[in-house]
């Protein structure tokens, strides 16, 4: 493998910020600083599931189509900011490699007849240190143009391509042709995304024999991946199984074995025991652990990872370890946890961290840990970031106490 090449599997893309606007609770909702691991803390109802919501809603866009992602979500009804008129917007800012221009992309839906419509959608970067933004691809309504080449520059030249909807994302249309390079990294990147939603019930099915290299976001196919993983990369499996009996030490190793009707069956070996367990009998938290497990070695990981409250099913003692393995994990993709959890967040450090909580109206606001005042120094005096929140010093994020912002709390 070439220096570039791993490179490139060592540092994937970055998100660095977040904008979004009338999507659900997050009437104005800012998130900057992104970390390669970024936790998102509160209560029950706070807004994290629903940010977590925003990057899945994205994915399905560019995987289902924007149509079917906004009517799974109740259409504009369900999906806007009460009282809000204006459009639903998504923005992010990322870097395709860590000294790279930072691109912008844009995102602005609303609903038009029952439809959703892309009012607006465009992307933008400042390919040097000096001059303006320059947009290489803006469109409105299915109209617009974009600046093909490997370096999209104002000199170069604007094609104007009309859509065949109001409904398409310019972004995911372009991003199939050569001549849109960037355009088409983008697509590449969000189509990446793994935004999970493991279930151990899924993880127990027994689906069609066949190796499958990455898990999908229910775990369903959980025994296919334990097959290829025997088969392509038992060096890997290995490794997982090994950072497994650590975490839940009586476990040995699991077998995914094809059954004469052709479909896998997953078994779960335990010291003990001469035979192995079928896996629709082991516990939730083991099945948990390895999903995520597999998740996070995965040899070729998505780009971005996101796992929403990992403590369910979990013994509290394993969520410091499972913290860990995150953030080992960011070192070859990006992560956004949920969660409410006192027991992950020890292992975690400020700038890691975002509380959210709800303001008097009922919208979703967020702050770094880092920047609550007085927490830094606890941490650096031997305090653990679960134990501060638990007792209070985050100022919010206790479901018992009165939802205030930090900053009005301590004026």
């Amino acid at each position: 493998m070439s220096k570039t090449t791993s490179h490139r599997v060592r540092t994937p893309p970055r998100i660095e910020y977040l904008k979004v606007r009338n999507f659900r609770a997050l009437r104005n909702v800012e998130i900057g600083k992104l970390t390669p691991m970024t936790v998102l803390l509160g209560p029950n109802g706070s807004g994290k599931s629903t940010v977590f919501d925003v990057f899945a809603f994205l994915a399905e866009c560019f995987e289902s189509g924007l149509r079917r992602a906004w009517d799974r979500r109740g259409r504009a009804r369900e999906l806007k900011t009460r009282d809000a008129g204006d459009a639903v917007t998504i923005e992010i800012k990322y870097r395709e490699r860590p000294r790279d221009p930072l691109v912008t992309y844009h995102l602005s839906i609303d609903e038009s007849a029952g439809a959703p419509v892309v009012v607006r959608e465009w992307l933008r970067w400042k390919r040097k240190s000096y001059g303006a933004p320059f947009r290489f691809l803006e469109y409105r309504r299915g109209q617009g143009q974009a600046t093909s080449g490997e370096t999209p520059d104002a000199e170069d030249e604007r094609i104007e391509t009309p859509l065949k909807s109001p409904d398409l994302l310019a972004v995911n249309a372009l991003g199939q042709f050569q001549h849109h390079p960037r355009v088409a990294a983008l697509r590449d990147f969000i189509m990446g995304w793994h935004v999970s939603y493991l279930s151990a019930d899924s993880a127990r099915g027994q689906p069609e024999a066949g190796p499958q290299e990455r898990l999908t976001t229910s775990g369903d196919n959980l025994a296919n991946v334990i097959q290829y993983l025997s088969e392509r990369r038992p060096g890997r499996l290995d490794r997982i199984f090994e950072t497994l009996r650590r975490r839940v030490p009586r476990i040995e190793r699991v077998l995914a074995d094809a059954m004469p009707d052709g479909r896998l069956l997953l078994q779960i070996k335990d010291a003990p025991f001469s035979r192995p367990v079928l896996g629709r009998f082991a516990s939730d938290g083991t099945l948990k652990m390895l999903a995520y497990l597999v998740l996070l070695h995965d040899p070729e990981p998505p780009p971005f990872i996101g796992i929403e409250e990992p403590e369910n099913f979990l013994h509290p003692r394993l969520l410091y370890e499972l913290a860990e393995e995150c953030r080992n994990a960011s070192a070859r993709t990006q992560l956004l946890v949920t969660t409410h959890s006192p027991f992950f967040l020890d292992a975690l450090r400020p700038k890691e961290v975002r509380v959210l909580w709800r303001d008097e109206k009922g919208h979703t606001q967020t702050r770094r840990v880092h920047d609550i005042p007085g927490v830094p120094q606890f941490v650096e005096a031997g305090a653990q970031l679960g134990e501060l929140w638990m007792e209070n010093q985050f100022r919010v994020g206790d479901p018992l106490m009165n939802q205030r912002s930090p900053v009005s709390h301590l004026d």
